[in-house]
């Protein structure tokens, strides 16, 4: 059995919570940037300059790229072999978020009870998604989701008769509705499968895929470009503006599911996508 003290996991937690919202995952630059290149409308063009300038600002003065930092959303792989001492596993992860967004001074935006709406002052609680691995080390993803995006999102149960042709116009349409709300160019996120709560989980992970990792089937892949076309379709543009680039890519994450059902969740994430990773080990 080896040890791991509860304290790495809230410094590891605070550090990829202050990190996820300074800079953008690996390449995501670089395909807002490639999608200037392609785009037609020159207002577009112009407007994905100044998202350029903002995330390059944002680097070097170490601000937050959006002001909405987000509701932080952990997914962590747990390894079996693995004690955690000094404290629990959920309350390490709290601390950590409450001690990132605190000291990183980012925007606290989370209240303790949906109606009442009294602000808990340190972005707690997180939203945890835990899995026991084999292994002895802990993975821990942050995820910072702002909600002009995930407002935006979507799901519905539709049954086994539903073809393909159906759930690529629901992903459009679910584009369609949102407009510029979700800040385009937008990241889709797309569960299929399991069940209610199970293809919403499906489409928040499929966000956190590297934007360069299309689904490992070739079917879904293919499913992946035809949703990413078809958004591209709707000349929504960048921050609704009108162009030809509304979506940058979109990902399909899917899960066995009953023979009576056929589950499909949209989750939308825009131009700032964020999530980070870090690993702790035992020494």
């Amino acid at each position: 059995m080896r040890e791991i003290d509860a304290k790495q996991i809230t410094e590891t937690i605070a550090e990829l919570c202050i990190n996820a919202n300074l800079q953008l995952p690996c390449g995501m630059r670089e395909c807002i940037e490639n999608a200037k290149q392609k785009e037609e409308s020159e207002l577009c063009r112009s407007v994905l300059g100044d998202i350029l300038d903002n995330i390059d600002c944002a680097k070097e003065l170490s601000v937050p790229i959006c002001q909405d930092t987000g509701m932080a959303v952990v997914f962590a792989e747990v390894g079996q072999d693995v004690h955690i001492v000094n404290g629990s596993f959920e309350d390490a992860v709290n601390a950590g978020v409450a001690k990132g967004y605190t000291e990183g001074r980012l925007r606290l935006s989370i209240v303790k009870d949906p109606l009442r709406r009294e602000n808990t002052n340190n972005n707690t609680p997180a939203v945890i998604h835990t899995r026991i691995v084999e292994g002895d080390k802990i993975k821990l993803e942050v995820a910072p989701k702002g909600f002009g995006s995930e407002n935006m999102s979507r799901l519905k149960m539709f049954t086994p008769s539903a073809s393909q042709a159906d759930i690529i116009a629901f992903v459009k349409e679910t584009a369609s509705i949102a407009g510029s709300n979700p800040c385009p160019p937008i990241v889709v996120g797309v569960g299929i499968g399991s069940d209610f709560e199970g293809c919403a989980l499906l489409a928040k992970k499929a966000l956190c895929r590297d934007l360069t990792v299309r689904n490992p089937d070739p079917f879904y892949a293919d499913m992946e470009q035809k949703m990413l076309d078809e958004i591209n379709k709707l000349g929504i543009g960048a921050q609704g503006f009108g162009g030809r680039i509304t979506a940058l890519y979109v990902n399909i994450e899917t899960a066995p599911t009953h023979i009576a059902g056929l589950p499909v969740a949209v989750n939308m994430g825009c131009h700032v996508t964020r999530h980070l990773t870090g690993i702790i080990t035992v020494i």
